[in-house]
Order: C-alpha cells, then structure tokens, then sequence
C-alpha cells in the first residue's frame, strides 16, 4: 500500500482519495474508517453529554434497559436502544455478538474457540467479550467483508 500525503494551506476542505485495483477487505476497512471518523454518538457520563466517534468505541451492551458505550478507558451511556444502534452502525463494522452486545469488529484482536460453540473475543485493549454461537455466523461474515459495501 502506497501513502501520500500533501499539505496545502489553500484547501479549505480536507479531501481524501482513494485508489485501489479490486475492493478487498483492506480497502473496505479503510472505508469504514473513513466514513465512521465523521460520525458521533451522542452519550453521557455523569450528567454530561459528549459526542463520542464511532470509531474510538470498543462495543456497545445493553444493561438493565440502559445501553452502554465501551471505549478504550471509559465508559458513556445513550439514550438510544441497542436494536437503533445495531441497524445505524452495521455500515461501520459492528456486529452482534450477543443478545445484549455488539462489537466494532475494527477493534478485534484475535478469537479463540470455547465449548459449546461459542467464540472468545479479545479486543485491543485486552478485554475479552463472549460471541454466542448463534451469532457466530454473522461475525465470520462480517469478518469476511460480508458483501460489497
């Protein structure tokens, strides 16, 4: 992979240009992040409201009716349900692990199996999160590169 990068003091916007031969999971990763660096979440931590990017979150739970956002060294709460989350998120590379759970799959480190199917996964902050084998397919999908985004 080839990188240039050019400062102009004229540009007013930032624009980034991207060339590739065949869409392949590398270039599908860089689109997810670059569309997701843009994005924000709305969330809370101690009576606060931030704006969170999509792409600092680790993974998203769902608690006792609250949804929790996960990142590197805190922890934030939304309003928004985990069910919106999931469906607004899918695009950026989030995947459902677990009834109550998804991961930002930019944030996988490794996976190891376990018993009864099920998956381990150890995201780059070293926490570990457990993939319920019913949504085992969906991660190797999205894994994968899914389909053609």
């Amino acid at each position: 992979m080839k990188l240039t990068i050019k400062q102009d003091p004229s540009v007013k916007d930032t624009a980034v240009h991207l060339t590739y031969g065949q869409k392949d999971e590398l270039v599908r990763r860089i689109l997810r992040f670059l569309e997701s660096v843009d994005k924000q979440l709305s969330c809370y931590l101690d009576g606060e409201e931030y704006l969170v990017n999509v792409s600092d979150i680790y993974y998203i739970e769902s608690v006792d009716k609250k949804t929790f956002i996960y990142l590197n060294q805190a922890v934030y709460q939304t309003d928004l349900r985990l069910y919106q989350l999931n469906s607004d998120l899918e695009s950026y590379g989030f995947v459902q692990i677990s009834k109550s759970c998804l991961l930002n799959i930019d944030r996988l480190a490794s996976m190891r199996p376990l018993f009864n199917s099920r998956m381990e996964a150890t995201l780059n902050n070293g926490e570990k999160l457990i993939v319920n084998r019913s949504y085992l397919q969906a991660v190797k999908e999205t894994l994968r590169g899914g389909e053609d985004r």
